[in-house]
């Protein structure tokens, strides 16, 4: 279908600003860009946001806590009852963003999944290139599976969730932790980069003029790879991985107008023939990024409200149907 017509206004807007020019921006000055943004709406209301410390092999990352606001039989607020817990990888290329950029997308994952969302503050590239930000995320959530009891959270499962380069991220720990005694039963992930080896049609296809560039693509992989660096590990590349099997659950969320399009798409296939249960949804007219956009794309809303869907039925409903 055609962009959409909010989508379109967004570009709109972008349209006069002056080309980027990858040859010589640097990180800091790509962050700086990223911080003079404009805000979007804040998302849901939550009970709690607590930031805190993960402690990793590197050193300690930053990370925030979101805990729903929880509806009792009595309709008022049962603080007693553990919930499972998500936790989440923000997108930026590996380069760009954090914990606020981030916030409203986790707010309202906590609230409408009823899910205890931690925001994983990973080490940024060029700084901490290939493959800091995958070991920490792996560190993450070893040490969010073995801390549920402090994080006031269920104990023996949860979910990982990402966007765009945090979708990697999430994807990489369902992949490498599948075997290691951490049960995660559901991992979401919107507009992921799987493939950081092999451009895919969609970044010929997509790569102009739709918020996210292809050159912008390469310009985030030039920072986070080391001249020589396998791209194709399945560190990197999700992708990749040869065995797909034992992976947990997936719901994928594309972007028709997204270089990244068919690279996700690939993937969830990739992990339905696999025998993973997978739900994949295109969003129509979309962008990449959008689902962030709340307050400006109607779609935004609509997606979160199916991801959080998908990620409620995971940690709430199906542990009990499949016992």
């Amino acid at each position: 279908m055609a962009l959409d017509p909010q989508a379109q206004a967004v570009l709109a807007a972008f349209a006069d600003m002056p080309a980027l020019d990858f040859t010589q921006l640097s990180a800091p000055a790509y962050r700086a860009m990223i911080a003079a943004g404009g805000a979007f709406a804040p998302g849901d209301k939550v009970a709690v946001e607590e930031d805190l410390l993960i402690p990793t092999a590197n050193g300690s990352i930053a990370a925030r806590l979101y805990r729903p606001l929880q509806a009792a039989a009595n309709g008022g607020v049962d603080r007693d009852v553990l919930l499972p817990l998500t936790v989440f990888f923000h997108g930026g290329g590996f380069v760009a963003c954090g914990l606020d950029t981030h916030a409203n997308l986790c707010r309202c994952l906590a609230q409408r999944a009823q899910t205890v969302v931690l925001s994983v503050d990973y080490r940024l590239a060029p700084e901490a290139r290939f493959p800091a930000a995958a070991h920490d995320a792996l560190d993450a959530v070893r040490w969010a599976a073995a801390n549920a009891a402090d994080l006031r959270v269920r104990a023996g499962t949860l979910a990982v969730a990402g966007d765009s380069a945090g979708g990697n991220l999430a994807a990489v720990a369902a992949q490498q932790l599948r075997h290691s005694g951490v049960n995660i039963a559901h991992q979401l992930l919107l507009y992921p980069v799987v493939d950081c080896a092999t451009e895919h049609p969609s970044y010929e296809s997509m790569g102009i003029g739709y918020f996210l560039g292809a050159d912008q693509m390469r310009w985030f992989k030039d920072q986070y790879f080391d001249n020589g660096a396998d791209r194709a590990n399945s560190l990197a590349s999700p992708l990749a991985a040869a065995d797909l099997s034992g992976v947990a659950s997936a719901t994928i969320i594309s972007a028709e107008y997204d270089p990244l399009r068919d690279e996700a798409e690939h993937y969830a296939q990739r992990l339905a023939q696999a025998g993973v249960l997978t739900t994949h949804m295109r969003w129509p007219g979309q962008m990449h990024g959008f689902a962030s956009l709340l307050g400006v794309l109607d779609a935004a809303d609509h997606a979160i409200t199916a991801a959080a869907r998908a990620l409620y039925y995971a940690l709430h409903v199906e542990p009990f149907v499949l016992r």
